[in-house]
């Protein structure tokens, strides 16, 4: 079964907004957990505007699932990470100024880079994958860095699939295909909901993962978290 881990960046968006700590983010952190899902994932930002830097170390001992940090390796976050000892970390090529990850990494011009940093982290037993697009170039490339898995950007998909599902599918599952065959776990996110999620999970089932956040929150203000967590879980049976 392909596992649901709930990115929970736009819960602390909307504590920020206020100041306090209302809606809680460890809290939610839990009941997320307690609802059904396999994982928790954060994206801590340079200028903190939603997970903070405190907030990660702080959810260290109370995810019990599976805890991903995603983000640019600066330095701080490569500190962060080492410290923290995630089950896994997801490398992103996104500036500190971008609103959301936009694009996936160019894995042939930051060869060098990536491999020193996926080093790094698996030397400290964390599990590594790279945002990825739907490349071959890059995906085959990727295997050469060393990481563990690739996680495919999905922003292209979710936009074409109301108007033709075979077409917004075709080149993920040719990337999903070329990442299995090289040795790597494959993930996606970005923008799977519950309209599109079980198509993409019915036609890559050795998916391992999504990472889900802003949909999901969203759809949780309707339904509520635990009826919300529930509905996207069985979308991946």
């Amino acid at each position: 079964m392909i596992k649901l881990s709930v990115n929970i960046n736009k819960v602390a968006t909307l504590r920020n907004a206020r100041g306090g700590n209302v809606p809680d983010v460890l809290k939610v952190a839990e009941d997320c957990q307690l609802f059904g899902a396999d994982g928790i994932t954060v994206h801590p930002r340079p200028d903190e505007r939603h997970i903070r830097y405190a907030d990660v170390y702080a959810l260290r001992s109370l995810v019990t699932t599976e805890f991903n940090i995603e983000g640019y390796p600066s330095s701080q976050f490569i500190d962060l990470v080492c410290k923290v000892k995630p089950e896994q970390v997801t490398l992103v090529p996104d500036p500190p100024e971008a609103i959301t990850s936009n694009a996936g990494w160019d894995t042939i011009h930051h060869a060098s880079f990536l491999k020193e940093v996926i080093s790094e982290f698996q030397s400290h037993n964390i599990r590594v994958s790279i945002f990825v697009d739907t490349n071959l170039d890059n995906i085959r490339n990727a295997a050469l860095t060393e990481t563990d898995r690739v996680e495919l950007y999905t922003e292209p998909y979710a936009v074409l699939f109301p108007a033709s599902p075979e077409n917004a599918i075709a080149p993920f599952l040719e990337a999903a295909k070329t990442a299995r065959s090289a040795g790597l776990g494959v993930n996606a996110g970005h923008d799977l909901n519950l309209a599109n999620l079980n198509y993409m999970a019915k036609m890559i089932p050795w998916l391992s993962e999504v990472s889900i956040g802003h949909a999901l929150i969203s759809d949780a203000l309707y339904f509520g978290l635990e009826t919300t967590i529930k509905k996207y879980k069985a979308l991946l049976v």
